[in-house]
């Protein structure tokens, strides 16, 4: 009889703290997912644009700075993929008692990472801009290549382990102590991860404050040889570009890890919350739209970059063979010059295929 009381209390006990994470009504469901898919595909076309532009480019690709653009733009780009699939899975397909623990959590690692490593890779940004401007003479010796690419291994696997904990073992084993957002999900993790990427948030603040603190000071030295005018326009892009980054950074992620926080302190989250924190969440993926946007495609080098690209596509359009479309890109492309060989080749190519193309229609005609 203890034993089956025992049972009984511990089965109440199950039913009084089960979580329930499916909230969101029918009309709320047909507008989140129209959110997701309106901001994601457009999110996915510009990171994929930015991979593409810096990939094409032997002069963006050897530039650390590049890197971690293409860095960012990595990690937003998986971030719009499985952010859309999981969380559209999450809410609006899933019941509450279909959520298998491996496979939600293998969803949630995914998210996790890529957003981890957005975060990271706009802290790496920052911290390489302050460096830029605070020891110009040494920049280019200090950063290597070679450096940035370790630093974005670094990045990546840090942001793995942080994403795959919960995979590893750091899962609620209790239902008291699982979060009310997050399905298998620990409080303490949840207060780990919010308050990590909270600390980075306000670290690329910083530094954004000391690149603009840097300027204003560089531009006083200088006062002598530039006009006031001048200066003071300077110093107003400067704060706007502050301000837009810190009303980016706020506005994208600060609703969102109130909300964790909410629910790591308190017992309970009430339904409007829980409904509150899925719509909020989806400026997480907004902010993988912006950050191409804000961050990448404002660099001069780069849009010159794209612009090539483009031109090139469309000088390419209508090529009748692949040897033509490639001699055409090859021409207006940056290595021509250092590899003359290889474009004679691809220009005999050429000839020789519109040699053998009048051949056959010769033959065809005389038929």
């Amino acid at each position: 009889f203890m034993m089956t009381d025992l049972t009984s209390i511990t089965q109440m006990m199950n039913i009084s703290c089960k979580n329930i994470y499916a909230v969101l009504n029918s009309t709320e469901k047909v507008a989140i997912g129209t959110i997701c898919l309106v901001i994601a595909p457009l999110s996915l076309l510009v990171n994929v644009l930015v991979l593409v532009v810096i990939a094409c480019s032997r002069n963006l690709r050897r530039h650390p700075s590049y890197l971690f653009m293409g860095s960012l733009a990595l990690a937003d780009t998986i971030a719009c993929c499985c952010y859309t699939i999981s969380f559209l899975d999450f809410h609006l397909f899933k019941p509450d008692d279909s959520f298998q623990k491996t496979e939600y959590l293998l969803k949630l690692a995914g998210v996790t990472m890529a957003f981890t490593g957005s975060v990271g890779s706009l802290l790496v940004m920052a911290a390489d801009r302050y460096h830029a401007i605070y020891k110009v003479s040494t920049y280019k010796v200090l950063l290597t290549r070679k450096r940035a690419l370790v630093g974005i291994v670094t990045l990546w696997v840090v942001a793995a382990l942080i994403s795959f904990l919960p995979l590893m073992g750091w899962s609620c084993q209790t239902c008291l102590s699982c979060s009310h957002l997050f399905p298998y999900v620990d409080r303490y993790y949840l207060a780990f991860f919010a308050s990590l990427v909270l600390l980075v948030i306000i670290l690329i603040l910083v530094a954004y404050a000391l690149i603009v603190w840097l300027a204003h000071k560089h531009e006083g030295n200088m006062s002598a040889e530039q006009p006031e005018v001048a200066r003071m326009r300077l110093d107003i892009h400067l704060a706007k570009t502050f301000g837009c980054v810190m009303l980016i950074l706020l506005v994208c992620w600060l609703p969102v890890l109130s909300f964790m926080m909410t629910d790591v302190v308190t017992t309970e989250l009430s339904k409007p919350q829980k409904r509150a924190f899925a719509f909020c969440s989806t400026l997480c993926l907004l902010n993988s739209g912006i950050n191409p946007l804000f961050y990448t495609l404002r660099c001069r080098e780069l849009r010159v970059a794209l612009k090539s690209l483009v031109d090139g596509l469309r000088r390419c359009k209508g090529c009748s063979s692949p040897a033509t479309a490639f001699s055409i890109w090859f021409t207006h492309s940056s290595t021509r010059k250092r590899s003359t060989r290889l474009f004679n080749v691809f220009e005999k190519s050429n000839l020789f295929y519109q040699k053998y193309s009048k051949s056959n229609n010769t033959k065809n005609n005389t038929i």
